[in-house]
């Protein structure tokens, strides 16, 4: 039995709890951080922090020692948010973690916010190794266990759900938090189109902002605009989310963060997985906004696999990525990488019948609003009939386009390769990789979504052969940040399906490098550096 005081207060809000492991029971002491107008403001959050802390810390400390029925034996370690998050408020949270540590002379353990969100949904779920994802304010992403470590498989490249919606609503007058009022707004909204962008697993939100913004500017009724946000935001989360599931081969996903409580994006990730008979599970809501009790639980968990820190080892750190966790404790199994066996394949997008020849069609999405789902099935039916011949013409090996039909946003191809690559992820193949898509950048163009399920491999005597496929994200662009993107977008999906990934990354980067600008290969560090976190 162990029972565990977790402190949470990463940014709005303050927050104690205990868990005890005998009973699987968690207390949730909380105070939220609420301005009166616009958005957080740290120094503002930092001083809620330091006045709510001790007051919620007193209630957890009360509790645990109600059920232990002895002080001394009331807690065995202290489990903190040790990042990422708002530093002024995640300093004044571990100055109170070791302070407990010290004057109860139990051990200090340090969690990651993020991984506590994914945590908390497998651990209420019973799932064995899910895709989660965190829709929370400061952040968006897919993670996934493979490899001793939560991998990132795919986030936002500017800025959170909950932050993006903010600076909309803050553009009304509206006071934080922003989302629950969209949500109400929405129920009486129409749809107007407004921008969607998925690069991969990738997603963007500033475009759309933007867009928003305007509209209201120009005189859409606030609350079409508030639906079409929702609409539309939500779509790409459940897009990049089916998408990181069929990638892996998974069955089961968790949704983590605050924005998990809107019905709508939790309606979307249901359909979308009884669409595909996969498992969903939302934790109640207690547990999706920000709270200590998620704090506890994985803090149990490390304690438990031996995972405790120091004081002198416990500096936070506001830009904590999931990804930089060595994962001890029992995280499941890796996430799978599924097998084509049959005639007939389910992707992300599109069920996809194998015969002489290859006929995709691009299936409607329950969760989609009729009148996006039609725009995007036809959108990219056409882009990649268009770009899978360009490629051709520059030389790299696509299948031949036999067909184009429209109406059913389906196309028929010549079948190529004898297996996805990620059944033969091999250093020679994936410089392969690297040199096509340089050829692609060359001409002027992206693939939008390559990954090892979007190429093909034939083993020959002179090593394998490669082909392109599933250009329907791709688009014309002369930005080196597109192209630095779409190198990205691989990259990340080799960490996501094989545990030699570095190795595989560097042979794709030389096989780019043969052939590509260097100015891309920059710019790709440069996108792995940025901070996810502000």
């Amino acid at each position: 039995m162990t029972r565990i005081l977790g402190i949470e207060g990463t940014a709005w809000c303050a927050s104690a709890s205990v868990h005890d492991t005998a009973t699987d029971e968690t207390f949730i002491e909380s105070d939220a951080y609420e301005p009166d107008s616009g958005g957080i403001h740290p120094r503002e959050a930092a001083e809620h922090m330091r006045e709510a802390i001790p007051q919620v810390v007193r209630a957890a400390r009360t509790h645990a020692e109600s059920i232990a029925g002895d002080s001394e034996q009331a807690i065995d370690a202290i489990a903190f948010s040790q990042g990422p998050g708002l530093g002024p408020c995640l300093r004044i949270v571990a100055t109170a973690a070791r302070a407990l540590s010290l004057s109860l002379n139990v051990p200090l353990v340090g969690v990651n916010h993020m991984i506590a969100h994914l945590e908390i949904g497998r651990h209420r779920s019973g799932f064995e190794s899910p895709v989660c994802l965190n829709a929370s304010g400061a952040n968006a992403h897919l993670l996934g266990y493979r490899g001793g470590r939560y991998r990132i498989l795919g986030e936002t490249m500017d800025t959170g759900v909950g932050n993006a919606i903010d600076k909309f609503t803050r553009h009304l007058g509206w006071s934080h938090p922003g989302g629950p009022k969209v949500e109400r707004e929405a129920r009486d909204g129409e749809y107007v189109p407004l921008p969607y962008v998925v690069k991969g697993m990738d997603f963007s939100f500033s475009g759309i902002m933007s867009a928003a913004k305007q509209a209201v500017d120009d005189g859409v009724p606030v609350e079409d605009v508030c639906f079409s946000l929702q609409e539309t935001i939500f779509a790409m989360l459940t897009e990049v989310s089916e998408r990181a599931l069929s990638l892996t081969g998974t069955e089961e996903l968790v949704l983590g963060g605050g924005v998990g409580q809107n019905a709508r994006l939790r309606e979307m990730l249901a359909a979308m997985c009884e669409a595909r008979g996969a498992r969903f599970h939302a934790p109640e809501p207690r547990f999706l906004r920000d709270n200590a009790g998620m704090i506890a639980v994985l803090g149990a968990r490390m304690y438990e696999a031996g995972e405790t820190i120091s004081v002198e080892a416990s500096a936070i750190d506001a830009d904590f990525r999931p990804n930089q966790v060595a994962v001890r404790w029992d995280a499941g199994g890796d996430v799978a990488v599924a097998r084509a066996g049959t005639d007939e394949v389910r992707g992300a997008e599109a069920v996809v019948t194998l015969g002489e020849r290859v006929r995709k069609a691009r299936v409607g999405k329950s969760y989609r609003h009729p009148t996006l789902d039609e725009r995007l099935r036809g959108e990219r039916t056409r882009s990649e009939a268009r770009l899978t011949s360009l490629a051709r013409r520059e030389g790299v090996p696509t299948p031949v386009v036999f067909d184009v039909d429209d109406t059913d946003c389906a196309l028929t191809f010549e079948r190529v390769g004898s297996r996805d690559l990620r059944e033969a992820l091999t250093e020679p193949a994936v410089r392969a990789v690297g040199r096509y898509l340089a050829a692609c950048h060359e001409a002027g163009f992206v693939h939008g979504d390559l990954t090892p399920r979007n190429a093909r491999v034939t083993a020959t005597d002179d090593g394998p052969r490669v082909f392109l496929i599933d250009f329907g994200l791709g688009y014309h662009t002369e930005h080196v940040e597109d192209y630095a993107m779409d190198l990205h977008v691989f990259e990340g999906s080799l960490a996501a399906t094989s545990d030699e990934s570095d190795r595989l990354s560097e042979a794709f980067e030389t096989g780019y490098e043969s052939r590509g600008d260097p100015a891309v290969l920059a710019q790709l560090r440069e996108i792995e550096g940025r901070g996810r976190y502000q």
